[in-house]
């Protein structure tokens, strides 16, 4: 087992400690024997030596005491700083130090070692988070798609179970890929600071389109649209702002009953433009608002149901990179409204 050397603060600050006081010793032996030399003092020669004997003794004890108190208030935080260090280094992120120094610069020095240890612990369990609920994510489908291959090879198999199994597998492929795409996508936004590729676009027409593109699934719930979307100019990263309308409207028609109705409004100012989609579903209670735009995570725990827990936290997220802001407002059994608010060009 490899033993830890000892800190070399120790030995450097007995060492100047040891040479100041030898320093003052000496002088201040020099010019006791150049007074006595020229007879400037007179004291008897045979215990003129007891003065300076005395003078070592007190050095010595001021030295000794400089070193203990200095070392205690200073060197020995760092040496606690310094070891706490060395278990972050190791992947401890609860390692703390005490804030109870009295120097000032020793205890914020402490406080925001303290404050990074606690940030670094808190982005170390949402680390460990999305790589649970990535790999979670990923393992369903395989495993259904491995479930329904083998399904498929059994011999004697009629064409009805064989086209579901078929029908299973493409579902499941698809949600793969639909997750791969989510997470890279997520992965690139959350490391971009900017929004590039900008230009002049109707955002009215954006989010008509955006409404077309999901038919497919509205019609077969025969969900009705009450849509006010004025003529709206606006300048952004188009392909960018279409995932929040394709994301947000999705979930809509998701959660809508058969024959519901999701409302779309676009309100515009000089300064802003706010774009609201209610639906008409099942709502949500206080707790999920809190958490419904966090990465994975769906009101249903089961994880039956469609989508992956991503699509939200896309809006969230590209919103934020435009200097917007998307907040939800819901009541159970009474619908959700979103609220989408982008800033305008200055």
């Amino acid at each position: 087992m490899n033993r830890k050397p000892h800190s070399k603060l120790w030995i450097y600050f007995t060492g100047i400690v040891f040479v100041t006081v030898v320093s003052v010793f000496v002088i201040i032996s020099s010019l006791w024997f150049l007074l006595f030399e020229f007879k400037i003092v007179s004291i008897d020669p045979r215990i003129r030596h007891i003065p300076i004997v005395m003078f070592l003794i007190m050095c010595v004890l001021i030295g000794c005491t400089v070193a203990l108190c200095v070392g205690k208030l200073i060197i020995r935080p760092i040496q606690n700083i310094s070891n706490a260090f060395e278990k972050l280094s190791k992947g401890n992120f609860d390692v703390r130090v005490p804030t109870n120094e009295k120097v000032d610069e020793i205890r914020e020095m402490a406080e925001r070692f303290n404050a990074m240890t606690f940030d670094l612990s808190h982005i170390e369990t949402l680390r460990s988070d999305f790589v649970a609920d990535v790999s979670h994510e990923f393992k369903t489908p395989i495993s259904a798609i491995e479930g329904y291959a083998m399904l498929l090879q059994e011999p004697e198999i009629s064409k009805e179970k064989h086209d579901r199994y078929v029908e299973k597998i493409l579902d499941n492929s698809r949600r793969l890929s639909n997750l791969s795409s989510s997470v890279l996508m997520l992965s690139k936004l959350e490391n971009q600071e900017t929004v590039m590729h900008q230009k002049e676009y109707r955002l009215d027409e954006q989010i008509r389109q955006s409404v077309l593109l999901l038919e497919p699934k509205w019609s077969k719930k025969n969900i009705d649209f009450d849509i006010h979307l004025p003529r709206c100019v606006f300048y952004g990263n188009e392909q960018l702002i279409e995932q929040v309308w394709n994301n947000i409207l999705d979930n809509a028609v998701k959660h809508s009953p058969v024959g519901g109705i999701i409302q779309i409004r676009l309100e515009d100012n000089d300064q802003t433009v706010t774009i609201s989609i209610a639906d008409q579903g099942e709502g949500m209670s206080e707790e999920v608002q809190k958490h419904i735009f966090d990465k994975f995570y769906q009101a249903d725990h089961s994880r039956t149901s469609e989508g992956n827990g991503l699509g939200l936290a896309l809006v969230k997220r590209i919103v934020e990179l435009c200097n917007g802001n998307v907040s939800v407002c819901s009541t159970p059994s009474e619908g959700s409204t979103f609220y989408v608010e982008l800033p305008r060009k200055e």
